[in-house]
């Protein structure tokens, strides 16, 4: 159901974070909420499949109880 992103999409998304944050890093030094601009831009990073992130997590960490 789920697929994973190929690799120059996941190389593309990437780079356009590093290039966001980078470009905001000067406004974002005065600004209140810059927290939470850089934790959207984290999960950004860190998406390479469709399948949501607690589905993943969940599966990872399902075999530490059996």
């Amino acid at each position: 159901m789920y697929q994973a992103y190929p690799r120059y999409k996941i190389v593309a998304r990437r780079t356009l974070v590093v290039l966001i944050g980078v470009l905001a890093l000067p406004v974002m030094l005065f600004r209140q909420d810059r927290a939470r601009f850089y934790s959207y831009l984290h999960r950004v990073w860190c998406k390479t499949s469709a399948k949501p992130v607690w589905l993943a997590q969940s599966e990872a960490g399902g075999g530490a109880f059996w």
